[in-house]
């Protein structure tokens, strides 16, 4: 994986978050991105495609969700 993302990222956020409290993710050429939606110029996490997927699976499994 690369140290810095592509400059270009197209950013998503739920809408279920009314665009504050939580996270951004953003995709690219198999790597998931991920930020804070209230501090975008910060750190961000970057995850290969595969453990992000595999996250998501895990999490939509669990009930109540």
């Amino acid at each position: 994986m690369s140290d810095a993302p592509p400059s270009s990222l197209d950013w998503k956020i739920s809408s279920a978050s009314g665009g504050t409290n939580c996270v951004e993710v953003a995709f690219s050429a198999g790597t998931v991105w991920v930020r804070d939606s209230k501090n975008r110029g910060g750190g961000m996490l970057q995850f290969p495609s595969t453990f992000w997927r595999d996250f998501v699976a895990a999490v939509n499994q669990r009930p109540g969700c």
